[in-house]
C-alpha cells in the first residue's frame, strides 16, 4: 500500500522569510473558533490568552497593564518594548494586519471588542484557522498574538474602546503587512451573528 501523500494547505502566497512562510488560506465564510475558555483547544497555536484584574471603585476603575518581566510579555526587551493605545469608535472595524518580526500584547481597557485572529503561518499546525474572542470589560482578557498571525477587531456596542497594546519591537512599516477586512480568501463574517 502507497503512503498517503498530504496535500500542501491552500492559500495565496504572502511572503516568505527563513522560518516563516505565509499565505492567506482558503476559508468559508463564517468567524471561525468562538473562543470562550483561557485553555480552549481551538486557540491558534502561538496565541496566548491571560486574564487580567480590574479594581472598580466609586471613582472609576484601575487596571494594571503589564509588569515588565513578568507573564505573557515577560521576554519583551526593554531597550524595545513599544507601548501604545487605540481609540475606535462604536462599530469600527480595524483589520487585517500582521507582523513579520513583531509580537503584539494586547490589553483592551474600555468597551467590547470582536477580534478576528487567522493564522498566516503556512508551516503552523493551525494555519488557516480563525478564531473569534469577545473581550473587554466583560471579558478581561490579554491577547499575546505572534508574528505571521493577522489581527483586528469591530467595536461591539454603542460606546468607544481603547486598546492598549505592548509591541516586543518599536513600529516599523516593513514589519508590518495588511489585508482587506472583507478579504474574498478569508472571508471573515463581521455582521452580528444573530442567533
Amino acid at each position: 500500500m502507497a503512503p498517503e501523500t498530504i496535500s500542501p494547505p491552500k492559500g495565496r502566497r504572502l511572503t516568505s522569510l527563513p522560518g516563516l512562510e505565509l499565505a492567506i488560506p482558503e476559508c468559508p465564510h463564517e468567524i471561525g473558533s468562538v473562543i470562550s475558555s483561557l485553555a480552549s483547544k481551538d486557540l491558534i497555536e502561538g496565541v496566548v490568552l491571560s486574564p487580567f484584574s480590574i479594581y472598580p471603585d466609586d471613582r472609576g476603575y484601575f487596571l494594571e497593564v503589564q509588569r515588565m518581566g513578568t507573564g505573557a510579555a515577560a521576554s519583551f526587551p526593554a531597550a524595545t518594548t513599544q507601548i501604545s493605545a487605540s481609540l475606535s469608535y462604536p462599530g469600527s472595524i480595524k483589520a487585517f494586519h500582521y507582523h513579520l518580526h513583531q509580537t503584539d500584547y494586547w490589553t483592551p481597557v474600555k468597551g467590547l471588542l470582536q477580534v478576528a485572529l487567522v493564522d498566516l503561518r503556512l508551516g503552523s499546525p493551525t494555519f488557516g484557522a480563525r478564531n473569534t474572542l469577545y473581550v473587554g470589560g466583560l471579558r478581561p482578557w490579554q491577547i499575546l498574538i505572534p508574528p505571521g498571525v493577522a489581527h483586528g477587531y469591530k467595536v461591539i456596542g454603542k460606546e468607544d474602546s481603547m486598546l492598549v497594546y505592548l509591541t516586543d519591537l518599536f513600529y516599523n512599516p516593513r514589519d508590518e503587512g495588511r489585508i482587506p477586512y472583507n478579504d474574498a480568501s478569508i472571508q471573515y463574517d463581521w455582521e452580528t451573528q444573530w442567533k
